[in-house]
């Protein structure tokens, strides 16, 4: 049975560098009938779980750790014994939300995640933070790109352990060279495709950030 995805938006808060923010997140659960993956567990491990249902929990991918991505993971990991991943280089930022917890295993780029007939490819996409990757399954023409790339633009850099030419490069990149019609699922707001944002590209960078 092919994979299906199924969006959760969850509420809460972000903090960094002495601000908060209200914000809703996409939870995007992956899998099919019996497994599952969940990409950012944000806010409210209850609701996640009760998404999930019944079905096997393999893993719990963020996309980088900034709070509002995490907030929920170890909670969520306790309650399904499923791992937690996240790429090494923001093992800093996961401590300020999570000072006792590390994560149960480390993403590297190239590696492939698989549950429920997904085949979750990883890009390590530096930028909006240093450990940011997105999730790229080619069979279901859709990648997850959390903070990194939004419809109309890539993700904000203007606070700690983030760097605008770097989330540029990024995007130019492992992402924009993805086929056009590729599915973009993000971690706020609305979808979009590859295709739709590659001829922005100039834009964005002339606009800076």
């Amino acid at each position: 049975m092919a994979a299906r995805i199924e969006r959760l938006v969850t509420s809460g808060q972000f903090s960094l560098d002495g601000g908060t923010w209200d914000v809703d997140n996409n939870v995007w659960i992956v899998g099919d009938d019996h497994e599952a993956i969940v990409i950012d567990a944000a806010h409210d491990a209850d609701a996640i779980a009760e998404a999930v249902g019944d079905r096997r929990l393999t893993a719990i991918v963020c996309t980088h750790a900034h709070n509002d991505h995490i907030d929920a993971a170890p909670a969520l990991a306790e309650r399904t014994g499923a791992t937690i991943w996240l790429h090494h280089d923001d093992l800093p930022l996961w401590k300020q939300t999570h000072p006792d917890r590390d994560p149960d295993s480390w993403l590297v780029d190239g590696q492939v995640i698989e549950a429920g007939g997904a085949d979750l490819r990883v890009l390590h996409t530096p930028g909006h933070a240093p450990g940011a990757v997105c999730l790229y399954d080619p069979g279901l023409a859709t990648v997850f790109t959390g903070d990194t790339l939004f419809q109309g633009g890539p993700g904000a850099t203007g606070r700690s352990f983030s760097h605008f030419p770097t989330i540029i490069d990024s995007i130019r990149e492992r992402l924009l060279s993805l086929p056009p019609g590729t599915k973009v699922l993000t971690g706020h707001g609305d979808p979009t495709t590859i295709g739709a944002e590659a001829p922005h590209l100039d834009e964005w960078i002339a606009r800076g950030h």
